[in-house]
């Protein structure tokens, strides 16, 4: 018998209540606009966001592209401030030394997302925010199992909290497609690393 699935997104909701209807800052990493555009539309108005555009998987043209357009969907919608950092490139080819021929999915995206995850942690703590979490949850390709186990890893003994999330559910996913239409937004059609472009593009299943 299969042991039942956590549903991260009432885990979600359950905290949400636990704020009584009082705003908490939220530190919500993204990976593009079009990806956090259905994830701030479901956020905003449980918690004050800040987008934290931390990237540095993102080859550097691709990287200009996403920042721009998530800049502008913010702009446009003023759902969110947004926080600025460093490209930092150089971290993410260093984790990925060794793995640049694992299939997308596997050991190399693990260790990329908790670099991205590991920083707005820290970055959280830093601003004095009360939750911190991820856009990267909404992927179909992406696993909220591993990255909520990451989450709540980097969570530990620190003031900010992890807000555990699935945006997928409740049909999170097609209402960022949605989105991402009305505000003419840049869809991009890989995950944005040299080794994703590039390879075969083959990905290992994540659950949905």
């Amino acid at each position: 018998m299969n042991a039942k699935k956590t549903d991260y997104d009432k885990l979600m909701q359950a905290q949400i209540k636990e704020l009584g209807g009082k705003k908490a800052k939220l530190l919500l990493h993204s990976c593009c606009a079009p990806c956090s555009s259905a994830c701030l539309e479901r956020l905003k108005d449980f918690f004050e966001v800040t987008v934290f555009y931390y990237n540095p998987n993102i080859e550097e043209e691709e990287y200009r592209v996403r920042k721009a357009e998530q800049i502008r969907f913010l702009q446009e919608t003023g759902w969110a401030d947004v926080l600025d950092c460093d490209h930092e490139a150089e971290k993410f080819y260093e984790i990925a030394r060794g793995l640049e021929n694992v299939p997308e999915g596997g050991a190399r995206c693990i260790k990329c997302y908790e670099l991205r995850l590991s920083r707005t942690a820290e970055e959280a703590e830093k601003g004095g925010y009360d939750y911190f979490t991820t856009t990267l949850i909404i992927s179909p390709q992406k696993s909220s199992a591993v990255l909520n186990a990451i989450g709540e890893k980097l969570a530990k003994d620190k003031r900010a909290k992890w807000l555990y999330s699935d945006f997928k559910k409740r049909g999170g996913y097609l209402r960022s497609c949605e989105l991402a239409k009305e505000h003419s937004l840049y869809r991009q059609n890989y995950c944005g690393c040299e080794f994703s472009h590039s390879g075969s593009r083959n990905f290992i299943s994540a659950e949905k």
